[in-house]
């Protein structure tokens, strides 16, 4: 008897305990595709959206729409969380 408190049964303590484990083996960017990462990585390194859209042979509207995925994805804002979030896990020089 829970006697007026929570009750979780062992199944699904252990369900929470591996989901728990699950979302700290893998950084929030490793669900990012290669196309997303590479403008996290430029954005992060000072790059504009237009230079980004250069350097990947995109238009800068493709870019824009990666950002927006990437920022999304990682639930930040606005570019200056997305180069603080790439600086903390190492992801620029």
């Amino acid at each position: 008897m829970a006697s007026g408190k929570k009750y979780i049964t062992p199944e699904l303590a252990e369900s929470l305990a591996e989901s728990l484990d699950a979302a700290h083996e893998r950084p929030p960017h490793d669900t990012l595709s290669d196309r997303e990462f590479q403008t996290l990585v430029l954005i992060g390194s000072g790059k504009s959206l237009s230079q980004i859209a250069g350097d990947l042979s995109l238009s800068v509207k493709t870019v824009s729409v990666y950002r927006a995925r990437v920022l999304e994805k990682l639930r930040l804002r606005h570019n200056a969380e997305l180069t603080h979030y790439a600086i903390k896990n190492q992801l620029v020089g």
